[in-house]
C-alpha cells in the first residue's frame, strides 16, 4: 500500500478517493456482488497508484538531498505495514484455532508467507488457485498483492538509484532530466506485459499469471513512469491543459468502471492487454488528481471517500478474513450479510488505524508506552485495562498454539490421499483440493451397502462387459481410495466385479480433461489411446467432463462436441458409457449452468453413436453427498457413486436382454 505523505510532498486528497474506489471494488468482488465481476481489478489500481506514490516520494528525497536513504525508506515501510499485518495474522490464527481447526495446516504456511511477503509465490508453488478453489477460500490468500508490491519495492529503489546516478553523471551534475528514466521503466513494463501474454493459456487456470511478480510488475512500473514525467511537486496546468487532464481523468475512471462491470477473472482480454489498459486508465486518473485545481481531484477528494481511502490499508487487510470466516461455504450473493460484513470491516479498520497504524507511524510504541506508564490508572480504569490485557493474552495464546502445532486439525478435517494413480487435486489446477475423507454423513445420509440383501434382491444386474477401462478426474478419486472408502467392498473395483466385470483398468488423474494437459500429466484422450494401443478391447466408462466444462467456459478453442468426438474415436465402436456431470456451484467456470451444457452435448452426441450410453448421475446424486466445494463428494457420496456407476454399466450393456436407449438411470 502507498506510503503516507511526508514532508516535502503535497497531500493529494483525490488519491485517497481513488484508493477508496479501488478497495470498494475489491470488497464487492469478494462479496460476490453480481454487478462487479471484475472487482478484483481494484488491486491493479492499487499497483499503479503505489508505483506512482513511492517513486514520487523517492524522487522528492533525491531532489532535496541528492541521495536516496533506502534504509530509512524500508524502515518506514516496515513501521507502516507490519504492525497492522501482524495483529491481523494473530487474530485470524486465534480465530481459526478456536473455530475452524481444519484450516490450521494450510494457515501455518500462509502466515509464514504473509510475514515474509512471499504469499504470491507460496500460492503459486503450492498450486493453489486464487479463482477455482473448491473449498472455502483461505483467509490470507488476498495478501498475495501486498507481497507483489513489497517484492517490487525491494528491487525498484535500487534500479531507480542506479538510473539517477547514471543520469547525474551524464548531465555532469546538472539537475533535472529524470523524465528520461521513464523510458527504461516503460521498457520493463512492456517486458512484464509480454511475460503475461506468453504465460497465459485460456484452457488453464490464470493464477500463475495473475499473481506473479514478473507478470504484474507492469502496473506498478506504469505508475512509476508517470511519477518520473509528472511528479506531484511540479504538476501544474492551466486552461486547456487542465481541461484535457480532466477529460483524461474522467475517461480513465469510466474505463476502470467498465472493466469492473464487464470483465471477470477468466476473461482472456484481461491477460491479453486488459490489465495494461487498466493501468494506463489509472495513470490518467492519477495525472489529473496530481494537478491542482482539476475537477477530477475535487470529485475524488469527497470527504467520505477520503476517509475510506486513508484507512484503505486496514480495510484491505481485514476484509477478506472477515468475509471468508463469516460466510457459509459456497454461499451466493446476500446483500444483508454483505452489509453486516462491510460494516464490521470498516469498524475494525478504523480501530486499526486509530490504535495501531497511526500511533506507530507518528512515534512508535516507545512514546506510547511512556505516555501510558507515566500516568497512574484510575481505580475504574484498572478492570478495563486488565480485561483488555487478558483478552489480548488469550488471543495471542490461541494464535501461538495453532501456529506451533500444539493444536492440530481434527481427524475428520483435511487430509491427503496416498501417492499413486489417483491424486487429490482440484479439477482446475491440480492443486490439493479440500476433499474430506471419512466425513460424517449429513442428516438422512447413509453409506450404501456393498451389496443388496439376498432376501430383498436376487442379485445385482449383470453386464456383458468382461473388461472395463475407467477414465476419470478428481470426482473419481474417492471411488478407489481407502481414505474415503475403508471397506474394499465399497470401492469401484469391487462394485464392477459385482456386476460381472473381470478386468478393470483405471486412469484417474485429478485436474484431468479430454484435451488440456497439466505438467507431468496425460490428458484423457492420450490416456485412452495408450490403453487402446496396449491391446485393450472391452467397455469404456468415461467420467470426465467437469474440467472440460470449465476449460470451455474460460475460452478453450476446443468445443464440447469435439472433445466427446475425440474420446469416441478411441473406442473404435466398443461400448462406451459416459457419466454426466453436476455441481452445486452457482457461478464461474464450474457453475451448474455450464455442467448442463456439457450434458446437453453428450445427449446430442449419443444420437450419433449406437455404441454410446449416458449414465444420468446428475439425476441420481443427492445434495448432501457433496462436500462444501459443491463438486466433490463425502465418503457416503463416493460409495453411492461407485455403486451406481457399476449398476448403470450393467443396465447400459446387460448380459442378457435388450439394451436401453441413450440415457441410463
Amino acid at each position: 500500500m502507498p506510503e503516507p505523505v511526508r514532508a516535502g510532498q503535497r497531500y493529494l486528497p483525490g488519491l485517497d478517493g481513488l484508493r477508496a474506489l479501488a478497495v470498494i471494488a475489491v470488497i464487492a468482488f469478494h462479496e460476490q456482488l453480481g454487478w462487479t465481476p471484475g472487482g478484483l481489478l481494484g488491486v491493479g489500481v492499487f499497483f499503479t497508484l503505489s508505483g506512482y506514490l513511492i517513486t514520487d516520494l523517492l524522487l522528492g528525497q533525491w531532489a532535496a538531498t541528492g541521495r536516496l536513504a533506502l534504509a530509512d525508506f524500508w524502515l518506514r515501510r516496515a513501521r507502516r505495514l507490519l504492525p497492522a499485518l501482524f495483529v491481523m495474522l494473530i487474530v485470524v490464527s486465534a480465530w481459526v484455532t478456536v473455530n475452524d481447526r481444519a484450516q490450521l495446516a494450510h494457515l501455518r504456511g500462509g502466515v509464514a508467507a504473509a510475514a515474509t511477503y512471499s504469499s504470491n509465490w507460496y500460492l503459486i508453488i503450492q498450486n493453489q488457485s486464487y479463482f477455482a478453489r473448491f473449498a472455502p477460500p483461505a483467509p490470507l490468500d488476498h495478501l498475495w498483492s501486498l507481497a507483489v508490491e513489497e517484492q517490487f519495492y525491494l528491487v525498484w529503489p535500487w534500479l531507480l538509484l542506479a538510473g539517477l546516478i547514471c543520469l547525474r553523471r551524464a548531465r555532469k551534475g546538472r539537475p533535472g532530466g529524470v523524465a528520461w528514466l521513464a523510458l527504461p521503466a516503460l521498457v520493463l513494463a512492456v517486458g512484464s506485459a509480454v511475460a503475461m501474454l506468453a504465460l497465459y493459456h485460456p484452457g488453464l487456470d490464470p493464477t500463475r499469471v495473475y499473481e506473479g511478480t514478473d507478470t504484474r510488475a507492469a502496473g506498478v512500473l506504469i505508475g512509476a513512469a508517470l511519477a518520473l514525467v509528472w511528479p506531484s511537486r511540479g504538476a501544474a496546468a492551466e486552461g486547456r491543459a487542465r481541461t484535457w487532464l480532466d477529460v483524461g481523468g474522467f475517461a480513465g475512471l469510466a474505463v476502470i468502471a467498465v472493466l469492473i462491470w464487464r470483465t471477470g477473472q477468466y476473461s482472456p482480454f484481461l491477460y491479453h492487454g486488459g490489465i495494461i489498459v487498466l493501468s494506463v486508465a489509472t495513470a490518467a486518473v492519477i495525472a489529473a488528481v496530481a494537478t491542482p485545481g482539476t475537477r477530477t481531484g475535487r470529485a475524488l477528494g469527497w470527504s467520505p471517500l477520503r476517509w475510506l481511502g486513508v484507512r484503505s490499508y486496514g480495510i484491505y487487510l481485514w476484509h477478506y478474513p472477515v468475509i471468508v470466516l463469516t460466510t457459509a461455504a459456497y454461499a451466493t450473493e446476500d446483500l444483508t450479510r454483505a452489509a453486516v460484513q462491510i460494516a464490521a470491516i470498516i469498524v475494525i479498520a478504523a480501530l486499526s488505524w486509530r490504535c495501531i497504524e497511526e500511533p506507530i507511524r507518528r512515534g512508535g510504541l516507545t512514546q506510547y508506552w511512556r505516555r501510558l506508564s507515566g500516568h497512574r490508572l484510575t481505580r475504574n480504569a484498572r478492570p478495563v485495562a486488565l480485561t483488555i490485557l487478558a483478552a489480548a493474552s488469550g488471543v495471542l495464546f490461541a494464535a501461538c498454539a495453532g501456529l506451533s502445532g500444539a493444536v492440530t486439525a481434527p481427524a475428520s478435517g483435511l487430509s491427503s490421499l496416498p501417492v499413486g494413480s489417483t491424486r487429490p487435486v482440484s479439477p482446475a489446477t491440480g492443486s490439493p483440493a479440500s476433499l474430506q475423507p471419512g466425513a460424517a454423513p449429513q442428516p438422512g445420509e447413509g453409506l450404501p451397502a456393498p451389496a443388496p440383501s439376498p432376501a430383498a434382491n436376487p442379485g445385482p444386474p449383470r453386464t456383458s462387459c468382461q473388461a472395463v477401462a475407467h477414465l476419470g478426474d478428481s470426482t473419481s478419486d474417492g471411488l478407489v481410495s481407502p481414505d474415503y472408502l475403508p471397506d474394499p467392498a465399497q470401492r469401484l473395483m469391487a462394485q464392477y466385479q459385482r456386476v460381472g466385470v473381470q478386468q478393470v483398468i483405471t486412469n484417474i488423474v485429478g485436474a484431468n480433461s479430454v484435451v488440456e494437459t497439466l505438467p507431468g500429466d496425460t490428458n484423457g484422450y492420450d490416456a485412452a489411446r495408450a490403453i487402446a494401443a496396449g491391446g485393450f478391447r472391452g467397455c469404456w466408462v468415461i467420467a470426465l467432463g467437469t474440467n472440460d466444462t470449465a476449460d470451455v467456459a474460460i475460452g478453450s478453442n476446443v468445443g464440447r462436441a469435439a472433445r466427446i468426438r475425440e474420446m469416441m474415436s478411441v473406442a473404435h465402436g466398443d461400448p462406451v458409457m459416459w457419466v454426466n456431470v453436476i455441481s452445486l456451484v452457482p457461478s464461474g467456470p464450474y457453475a451448474e449452468a455450464n455442467m448442463r451444457l456439457w450434458n446437453a452435448a453428450l445427449l446430442q452426441a449419443c444420437a450419433r453413436y449406437p455404441n454410446m450410453r449416458i449414465f444420468n448421475w446428475a439425476a441420481q446424486v443427492e445434495p448432501w453427498w457433496f462436500i462444501n466445494d459443491g463438486i466433490h463428494y463425502t465418503s457416503a457420496g463416493y460409495a453411492a457413486r461407485a455403486h451406481k456407476i457399476a449398476v448403470a454399466l450393467a443396465r447400459a450393456f446387460p448380459a442378457t436382454g435388450r439394451r436401453p436407449g441413450c440415457v441410463v438411470t
